[in-house]
């Protein structure tokens, strides 16, 4: 049995990004499926009444990507700008609106505090992203599209 094989590049296989980094990213894209897309159409098909257009289309990304992630679980990183728009948007959240809130120390008690909890496994998903591959693949790549 070879331990080192789940950390080590396999250019046959996966564009030689690292097999812990593919289950990496099929766990993260299996949580958003399981965790999020639930809760999201939950509230998207019990709504009753007009919608305030924001909070319409906050619930309806909320319910789509995740959705999405049921392709990223078999081509995950075909589907690796699905996991980029998480990271981004995570990271937005946390800089911009959380991190004043916890230094001005508001956060305790605030709305957003459940929502940045949940945000704080952001470091983990950037540890699964295979940052060489998205350089070489979304940044340098060769090809125009």
């Amino acid at each position: 049995m070879d331990l080192a094989y789940p950390f080590r590049t396999d250019q046959s296989r996966h564009e030689g990004v690292r097999p812990v980094q593919i289950w990496g990213l099929r766990l993260f894209y299996f949580l958003m499926l399981i965790f999020v897309a639930p809760n999201a159409w939950g509230v998207l098909l019990d709504h009753r009444g007009d919608w305030d257009p924001l909070h319409a289309v906050t619930w309806a990304v909320w319910a789509t990507y995740p959705t999405l992630a049921v392709f990223a679980l078999f081509k995950p990183l075909r589907w690796l700008p699905l996991m980029l728009f998480t990271l981004g948007y995570k990271a937005v959240f946390l800089g911009f609106v959380a991190a004043p809130l916890w230094l001005a120390g508001t956060m305790e008690g605030s709305s957003a505090q459940p929502v940045a909890e949940s945000f704080l496994a952001l470091p983990l998903l950037a540890l699964v992203v295979p940052w060489a591959y998205v350089w070489k693949t979304y940044v340098r790549a060769d090809r125009t599209a």
